[in-house]
This record gives structure tokens, sequence and C-alpha cells, in this order.
């Protein structure tokens, strides 16, 4: 990674059992309190959680000045290049949020990862439900994971469940969450405990 690609990066528990590659996702890096808690949580459990800025957020976060997400292929080798950081034997699970999920699917196989995970996975743009990105989801591991929001607007159960998906994916809905897990006001739910929910469903499904 060259020096205009160097980014932050977050790690939490570092003795875990198993590591957990982290990527955010286009609005909102490392310090997120959305990353933060799934991170910490994950930690808390035992597993070993790297969690990074992509460049394009990590200039922001040094300049002040907004940017659009770098292009796929630099997203891919950002992370790629944070998990090659490591060179011990421990197991490996990718893992994103939105437009990170895209990228820890898409490079599981590259990286030898056991399991993947997409936290609110962006099945297609919002009003574009016919420009999609299932293909993102095909990789060789030996189990994937989909935790999404009911209210999602990036992928309803409705719309999901009339698409061929891969047999190694999972899906695990949040109940009355959106794209973040979080819902109406209206409903008295509290994301803490919807953000919990998608911590559980990743232990479970490991």
């Amino acid at each position: 990674m060259n020096k205009a690609q160097r980014v932050a990066v977050q790690r939490d528990n570092p003795h875990g059992h198993t590591r957990i590659v982290f990527a955010h996702g286009a609005g909102a890096g490392l310090q997120s309190d959305f990353m933060q808690f799934m991170a910490l949580g994950l930690a808390l459990q035992g597993f070993d959680v790297v969690r990074f800025n992509f460049p394009y957020l990590q200039q922001f976060m040094e300049s002040g000045r907004r940017r659009p997400p770098n292009p796929m292929a630099v997203l891919e080798h950002t992370m790629t290049t944070v998990i090659e950081q490591f060179d011990d034997a421990k197991p490996l699970l990718v893992m994103g949020k939105s437009m990170g999920a895209r990228v820890a699917f898409r490079i599981a196989d590259q990286v030898a990862a056991k399991h993947a995970v997409a936290l609110g996975f962006p099945f297609h743009p919002v009003g574009k439900p016919d420009q999609l990105r299932v293909t993102d989801l095909a990789n060789h591991c030996a189990s994937n994971l989909i935790v999404q929001g009911t209210r999602d607007s990036f992928g309803k159960p409705d719309e999901v469940a009339g698409y061929s998906l891969p047999d190694n994916v999972q899906m695990r809905w949040i109940d009355g969450g959106d794209h973040s897990f979080e819902a109406t006001k209206r409903s008295g739910l509290v994301r803490e405990h919807m953000w919990q929910q998608a911590i559980d469903a990743i232990i479970e499904s490991i």
C-alpha cells in the first residue's frame, strides 16, 4: 500500500481465537458507533477484530474534505493488504457493513477466509431493484451469513426471497431494522438491542 493509501487500523482483542477483519460502509469509518459496537461486542466473545478505514475515508478524516468511495479494485486491494499484515495461522473471517460487505465477499477466496459476513448487504442501489449485486456473494467459504433488517431499502424480505442466493449463504433478519439495524422511533426498539441480535447471529453461524 503506497503512502497515499495508508489507512488507520484498529485492533480489538489481539489474542482472540479467530480473526475478523471488518470493513466499513460507504458513509462512516471504523470509529462510527455501529462499527465500534459490533467490533467490541465480538471482541468480548473471544474474537480478534481488526477494523480499518478505506483510503477515501482516511483522506476525509485527515483533510475534512468529503470524497467518493474508491473504485472496487482499490477497496479490495486495501482490505487484502490489511489481512496480509498478519502472518500467523489464525482462522480468518471477513466481514463488512454494506459496501464493505461486497468487498469482503469478493476477496474471501483470495485471502482463504473460512466465512464471510455481511451486515446489511446492498443487494441493489436504493430505488433500482433491477441492478442486482448478487454475483458479489459467490465464493467458496464453508458458510456465509447475511444479517439484514426487514426495513432495509437495499433489499427487503420479499425482494430477497426471489433471488437465487449461493447455497453457502444463510440469511438472518433483524425485525424492524433498517440498513443499519435501527428502528423507527415510533417502534420503541433500542438500536443497541438490535445490534446485539446481529452479534448473536454471527456467533451462532460460525
